[in-house]
């Protein structure tokens, strides 16, 4: 007959009894010696009652000291005031222990000390101190379960987060990060919280643009920008183009080899047309709805023979072949025919015109001011023009960069690219990802899913960008059990004891070491609210607490600017709230039970 005892992550519950029992043992040792002096000298007995415990027992056993007469009630009393103390002290451990998460838990075979070094305040301070930046040390990242620690992402660290919904991304990552930026900042949404919540703030360190062609945050248009400004040459226009042909399609969307290709050429050439002739992007559609005006072809002539003679090339195919060519580009620039967008991406005219400023990506980036690029999904969506505008503004970091001392900005600049999937599909990210860390442009790409990056940039894209983040955060709410068991595998295992006792003619006890994952598919998948998985470039993995705007320093701040700005700001400030009491509780219990 044999029976085995196993040793988990949060330890057995023979400790808890064998702590209640020795609390228990000193409770009634003082107990006894109490009510044995405070009876003698209540009734005068001139007795010694001995403070040395050996000494005492040793009187109690042989007799040499009496018990006096009010022993008796002074004993009853006590017993049950040590009674009382320890149910009392039981239920609350008990108690403690049963609402303890099985994920804090783990946070002890996770990273912590040495472990996460390169996470800390003082690793972030050192690496902003040695490139010049004066404000906020880094991107906080969270607190530490395992050891109340703050961690921070440095100035030249990049992130990828996955959140699945309703997992506090915009409280506890977007927006403290955006308040907190030193320098320029752009980010997409297809939201208006982060808008509501930041461009107060923001607005108190530089001008602030809200891009919103489709009225997701209410924005009238009182400025433009021209995308043609960003096509200075061949190269230029071929990347707007291919914006264009990524953003305007499902991820899911079949496509064809010749005619998407064909369509791409086409409209990267009429873009490049238009903006060597200075004309209106609108005009780009209206070539593409006359396959036979060659007039972008005698623009190019000069400068690109080449590009015009494929424009050429296209306009005398045979029909068929040409209206499939010219019906491929219309889609991808069909966003041109929005007359809501246009405002946002045209020349004003009449009044407008001296009253709406004109965006300059290039102009941007050398102060300290804030972009919101906003979009919606679904049909007519600007998240083509959103990719383009962010594209706009981060190569404009990156050739100031160029220019700068050590070939990085001054002072780094933020890019938040809030569901990304959705409203930036950036088809070159992972590729350039890596290289922005050292221009001083730190981005932070966040996902719902990996099977969202997946649509975008291909498995192997999605690995290749989520290689290439030095920090990657997850903080649940996803249900892929195939990335979560990557997830699972990179956390780590911790050795667990196993004891075997065999009971016979002769009982042993043999033990074992048995490895087990720290936290499995099922308890990332499960990942309470207000914690997160944090992975970093030469770190162990660790478990943070996730820290709200609303427990941070600027708090006043944003729900002021929540208030002015928010239609709906009494709901939403109370459920952020409502969020926060309930993370604060569960850090409450967590604390007793530690």
């Amino acid at each position: 007959m044999s029976s085995t005892r196993k040793t988990s992550p949060g330890g057995d519950a023979g400790g808890a009894v064998l702590l209640i029992l020795v609390l228990a043992g000193l409770g009634l040792y003082a107990a006894v010696w109490g009510v044995m002096s405070l009876s003698h000298q209540l009734d005068g007995t001139g007795a010694d009652v001995p403070v040395n415990p050996i000494e005492f027992v040793a009187a109690l056993t042989a007799g040499s000291l009496a018990w006096a007469p009010s022993a008796l009630m002074l004993g009853i009393a006590a017993t049950v005031l040590v009674a009382v103390v320890v149910i009392d002290g039981a239920f609350l451990i008990g108690r403690a222990r049963g609402k303890r998460s099985r994920v804090d838990v783990a946070a002890r075979h996770m990273g912590r000390g040495r472990d996460v070094e390169g996470l800390t305040k003082q690793n972030a301070v050192a690496i902003a101190k040695r490139l010049g930046v004066d404000a906020a040390p880094g991107v906080v990242v969270g607190k530490s379960v395992a050891t109340g620690a703050t961690l921070y992402g440095s100035w030249e660290d990049l992130h990828v987060v996955i959140a699945g919904p309703r997992t506090g991304k915009t409280t506890s990552l977007v927006t403290p990060a955006v308040v907190e930026a030193p320098g320029a900042v752009v980010t997409t949404s297809n939201k208006r919280d982060v808008v509501d919540a930041t461009r107060d703030v923001r607005a108190k360190r530089g001008q602030v643009w809200v891009f919103d062609p489709q009225g997701v945050a209410e924005e009238p248009a009182t400025w433009w920008w021209d995308p043609l400004s960003y096509v200075t040459d061949d190269e230029k226009a071929r990347t707007l183009a291919t914006h264009f042909a990524t953003g305007s399609r499902d991820a899911s969307a079949k496509t064809d080899a010749y005619f998407d290709g064909a369509g791409l050429v086409l409209l990267a050439g009429l873009l490049l047309a238009a903006a060597v002739d200075r004309r209106p992007i609108t005009d780009v559609y209206r070539w593409l709805t006359r396959p036979t005006d060659e007039t972008a072809a005698d623009v190019l002539r000069e400068r690109y023979p080449v590009i015009s003679d494929q424009l050429l090339g296209a306009m005398q195919s045979p029909e068929k072949q040409r209206g499939g060519i010219y019906g491929t580009a219309q889609q991808m620039a069909a966003c041109l025919t929005n007359s809501r967008i246009l405002p946002w991406v045209t020349p004003p005219e009449g009044a407008d015109k001296w009253t709406r400023q004109a965006f300059d990506p290039h102009a941007f980036v050398q102060h300290t001011d804030t972009v919101y690029a906003l979009s919606k999904e679904g049909a007519g969506n600007a998240g083509l023009l959103v990719t383009a505008l962010t594209v706009a503004v981060i190569e404009a970091a990156e050739d100031l960069a160029k220019r700068s001392p050590n070939g990085r900005l001054v002072t780094p600049m933020l890019g938040v690219l809030d569901e990304a999937a959705n409203v930036c599909r950036w088809r070159d990210l992972p590729s350039l990802y890596s290289h922005y860390g050292s221009r001083g442009i730190i981005l932070m790409t966040v996902l719902q899913s990996w099977s969202q990056g997946v649509d975008v940039w291909t498995e192997s894209g999605m690995k290749k960008l989520w290689s290439a983040a030095n920090i990657a955060t997850y903080l649940g709410g996803v249900k892929e059990t195939g990335f979560l068991e990557d997830l699972s595998k990179l956390v780590g295992s911790y050795d667990r004891v196993t004891s075997s006792v065999t009971s016979g003619q002769r009982t042993s006890v043999s033990r074992s070491l048995q490895r087990d994952r720290i936290l499995d598919v099922d308890e990332l998948s499960a990942l309470p609210r207000g914690r997160a998985v944090v992975l970093a470039s030469g770190s162990r993995a660790t478990l943070v607490r996730s820290l709200p705007w609303m427990a941070g320093q600027h708090a006043d701040a944003i729900r002021a600017s929540i208030q002015a700005h928010d239609p709906h700001s009494a709901s939403t400030l109370e459920d952020a709230y409502v969020s926060l009491a309930s993370m604060q509780a569960a850090d409450r219990e967590q604390q007793e039970a530690a």
